[in-house]
C-alpha cells in the first residue's frame, strides 16, 4: 500500500527521487493513463486504448506498453527506450492532492524512488524547493488540468457510440499466440458515418483532434508485436 504524505521542507528536507527507470522502481507496468492534452505526444510512441476504470462505471485512456500484466516493451535495463515518458509515469512518486481549492503536492514514501541517499533533491540546504521539485510540480498541474478534461471527450464518444471493444491476437515469430483483451477503441466506421453537424460539434468541443490522435496511435501496434518478437528472439 502506498504511504502518502503531504510534501513539506522540514520532515523531508533529506528526501532524494530516484529517476532512473527499471523495474525495481515500479516501470514494469502494462499501462499507464493519459489524457487528450498529452495525446499528440504518446500517439508519436504507444498505442492510445481505452480501459473500464476501477468502479467499472466508465472508461478512461492508456498508452500501451505491453501486452499483458506487468509486460513492459519499452523498459531496456534502467532505461526507457521511447523518444516520450508519459507524464503519469514521469510524476512518480509525486501525486497531486487538494487542500480546499488549493492543490498541494503529496509524496508517496514508500515508493522504491524515495531515497536519502541517491537521485534527485527535492529541496535545496536551506529549504527551498529544487529545480527538479518545481518541474515536477508545473507536470502535476498539467495532469491535473488535462484529466479534468477527459470526462468530456468521454461522454462525446459514448453518445455518438464510438467506443468499441476489440481483442487482438498476435502469433509471435516463435509460434507462440497472445492475445490482448479488456480495452476498447474507436469505432472507425461509426465516426465516418456521424452526420456534419455532430462532426462540426465534436471539432467545437475540441474532441476531434483527440479522436484523430487516437486513431493515429492504433499503428504503433506493429512496433508493439516488433518489440515483443525481439524479446522472444
Amino acid at each position: 500500500m502506498p504511504n502518502i504524505a503531504l510534501l513539506n521542507n522540514v520532515e523531508h528536507k533529506d528526501l532524494r527521487v530516484i529517476t532512473r527507470r527499471g523495474a525495481r522502481y515500479g516501470d514494469r507496468q502494462m499501462a499507464a493513463v493519459t489524457f487528450p492534452a498529452e495525446f499528440r505526444d504518446v500517439q508519436a510512441c504507444y498505442p492510445i486504448v481505452f480501459r473500464k476504470t476501477t468502479d467499472g462505471l466508465g472508461f478512461e485512456p492508456v498508452a500501451l506498453f505491453g501486452f499483458h500484466e506487468e509486460e513492459n516493451l519499452f523498459l531496456n535495463g534502467e532505461r526507457w527506450d521511447a523518444a516520450y515518458l508519459p507524464m503519469m509515469v514521469e510524476r512518480l512518486p509525486f501525486l497531486i492532492g487538494g487542500s480546499g481549492s488549493e492543490l498541494m503536492v503529496h509524496i508517496d514514501l514508500d515508493s522504491p524512488r524515495v531515497s536519502r541517499s541517491d537521485g534527485e533533491a527535492v529541496f535545496m540546504p536551506h529549504g527551498g524547493n529544487t529545480d527538479f521539485l518545481e518541474r515536477s510540480s508545473s507536470m502535476l498541474l498539467a495532469i491535473h488540468r488535462g484529466l479534468q478534461e477527459t470526462p468530456a471527450l468521454l461522454a462525446a464518444l459514448l453518445q455518438h457510440e464510438l467506443l468499441e471493444s476489440f481483442v487482438l491476437d498476435v502469433e509471435l515469430n516463435d509460434g507462440s499466440q497472445n492475445r490482448l483483451v479488456g480495452f476498447h477503441t474507436i469505432n472507425e466506421d461509426k465516426l465516418a458515418a456521424l452526420g456534419a453537424d455532430a462532426v462540426a460539434a465534436l471539432h467545437r468541443a475540441g474532441h476531434l483532434q483527440a479522436i484523430y490522435m487516437v486513431l493515429a496511435s492504433l499503428s504503433n501496434f506493429r512496433l508493439l508485436i516488433d518489440r515483443k518478437n525481439a524479446a522472444h528472439a
